[in-house]
């Protein structure tokens, strides 16, 4: 399974209340575009891959929640499935997300798989993301 990486603008951005990890709406893009945690801060910083083939460009919003045991904060969402149809699409490696109700479209993390992915017909990808993406403690 891919781990979670955090781009560094986002802690700065939670210290600065860019982000409301509850009420603000988080995408889930694929890109094959390598992402920089030091200087990619913006959607824009990276290629979304077009609207073909069962992917729409933007990618898909993760049903963000927040919950709290203690000190410690949790944040997960729901899986994000894409069904390929007609030729496929991609190619892609990394799932992306960012803060689509922010202004800029903030940049938060990535899971890398490794190698480029590119579904054929009818198969599926499955973003897993009812695994916490990350703990506040």
């Amino acid at each position: 399974m891919a781990s979670f990486v955090k781009f560094e603008s986002f802690v700065e951005g939670l210290a600065k209340k860019e982000h409301n990890l509850h009420t603000d709406t988080i995408m889930v893009m694929l890109t094959n575009s390598t992402p920089n945690v030091a200087t990619h801060t913006v959607k824009a910083d990276l290629t979304d891959l077009s609207t073909a083939n069962g992917y729409t460009a933007g990618g898909s919003d993760s049903t963000n929640a927040v919950s709290r045991s203690g000190g410690t904060v949790s944040v997960t969402g729901a899986d994000i499935t894409w069904t390929s149809s007609g030729a496929g699409f991609g190619p892609f490696r990394y799932a992306v997300l960012y803060n689509d109700t922010h202004a800029s479209d903030a940049l938060i993390g990535y899971y890398d798989y490794g190698s480029s992915i590119t579904p054929a017909n009818g198969e599926t990808f499955t973003v897993d993301m009812t695994t916490t993406w990350f703990t506040l403690a």
